[in-house]
């Protein structure tokens, strides 16, 4: 998920002054026994927003004594907002965020630890390898709700055109199958197309989620309890084929690296590009965007030897530590994710629920908008490698980001790459896990 640089004071203040608002001045009661609480939610794409606001209206209007209040944050300055109003003693109740951002506030304390709150319907519903994502240390601070994988978002009449073996999620590309495939296409497409648009603006997740097929992990804690960074040739297997197709073979638009996913998507639609790897929401754009007749289809991502195994963050709900009303808020998560209601919001967001029962509704497998791909891959989705590690935000801004960046443009070299990750990573690891 996104997450913002540091703030300067006036941005923080605006972003407190968003979560306060609709907050009352005292303990979230009222003079008539009612019990209030603030729910924040991330949605932004307005099908997700209508049905996260649908399922607070229809919690109130069934549950009198503890109403809800919809506060609307955003992704992209969520963990500042949120380390101000934890700081300021003026945190939400229910707080919606994802699983990457997570760690140094439930280490900090700001999180309940949702053991013994929530029923075992919702415990047993979500996989361990779910609720990984959000244990830190001995507790839970997060329900793990929804899920996106990483897929290819192809232009069905140029592949189809190309005679290339199309993948699937049992028998997906490898790596290498992948780089012959694209040279093949580059070549059909003519002068100035490329098979693939890599947008890489946040190149950190996908090159560490995608490392996992292929045995590589990054981050290993030692027999002392500590987090090291060590790059491995397993590491290096995705960010390697990036960078000889941008370089090398001329197979990925250069001038795509530096953008995000929605940037790729005209000279996606326009010809340019063949397949565009993104997050498996992305199709709600392309639905809505794709010129009348475009026809796609979405595609299993390229795979090392461990097969169809990537790392996700998942999206999560948790309580703020400070709230006086725990049960009441774990009782409307129980209510938010209720099967039919995971269904819902994982349709509203065109994600993938963690919950098997939601996850098995008919209406999240169908072909139509590569649906089916999607929950086929929902077996081998993993927690991402960084979950658990403290000082990770500031690795990824300040050494990880910048490395991947100039290792896929061709401006360091693979040495160079994997020094700066480990020499510099665990320098600044290092000030997060001091005795």
């Amino acid at each position: 998920m996104i997450r913002s640089k540091p703030t300067k004071l006036l941005t923080l203040l605006a972003a407190l002054a968003l979560l306060l608002t609709g907050c009352t001045a005292d303990d979230g009661g009222s003079d008539d026994g009612t019990i209030r609480l603030r729910f924040l939610s991330l949605a932004w794409q307005k099908e997700s927003v209508d049905v996260n606001k649908a399922l607070v209206r229809e919690w109130n209007a069934a549950n009198p004594g503890v109403r809800v209040s919809y506060v609307q944050g955003n992704w992209e300055s969520v963990h500042d907002q949120l380390l101000t109003s934890f700081e300021g003693g003026e945190a939400p109740d229910v707080i919606h965020d994802a699983s990457d951002d997570l760690a140094d506030f439930a280490y900090g304390g700001y999180l309940a630890d949702l053991r013994g709150l929530l029923p075992e319907r919702l415990v047993s519903d979500i996989p361990r390898e779910s609720w990984r994502s959000t244990t830190f240390g001995e507790g839970v601070y997060g329900v793990p709700f929804l899920q996106e994988p990483k897929v290819l978002i192809a232009n069905r009449k140029l592949l189809d055109r190309s005679g290339v073996r199309l993948p699937t999620p049992e028998a997906p590309w490898t790596w290498e199958e992948f780089r012959e495939v694209a040279k093949d296409l580059t070549e059909q497409m003519g002068k100035g197309k490329h098979a693939v648009a890599w947008p890489l603006k946040e190149p950190v997740s996908i090159s560490l989620n995608m490392a996992l097929s292929a045995g590589g992990r990054l981050f290993h804690r030692e027999d002392d309890g500590k987090v090291r960074i060590r790059f491995t040739d397993a590491d290096g297997v995705m960010p390697s084929v990036v960078h000889d197709q941008v370089n090398r073979d001329r197979t990925a638009a250069r001038s795509t690296l530096g953008g995000g996913g929605s940037d790729a998507l005209p000279g996606f639609f326009g010809g340019k590009y063949a397949m565009v790897p993104l997050g498996f929401s992305y199709r709600q754009q392309v639905v809505q965007q794709a010129p009348e007749g475009f026809e796609w289809t979405v595609l299993p991502m390229p795979v090392g030897p461990g097969g169809a195994v990537q790392g996700v963050s998942p999206q999560t709900l948790s309580i703020a530590e400070d709230t006086r009303h725990k049960r009441e808020a774990a009782r409307f998560l129980d209510f938010l994710l209720q099967p039919q209601n995971t269904v819902r919001l994982a349709r509203g967001d065109w994600m993938l629920p963690t919950g098997t029962r939601a996850l098995a509704d008919p209406s999240l497998r169908t072909a139509e908008h590569g649906w089916a791909v999607g929950t086929a891959l929902a077996r081998g989705l993993r927690p991402a490698p960084a979950q658990s590690v403290r000082g990770y935000p500031e690795w990824k801004d300040k050494v990880a980001t910048p490395a991947y960046q100039e290792y896929y443009s061709g401006a360091i070299d693979a040495r160079e790459l994997r020094k700066r990750l480990v020499r510099d990573g665990n320098l600044v690891l290092a000030r997060y896990q001091r005795d």
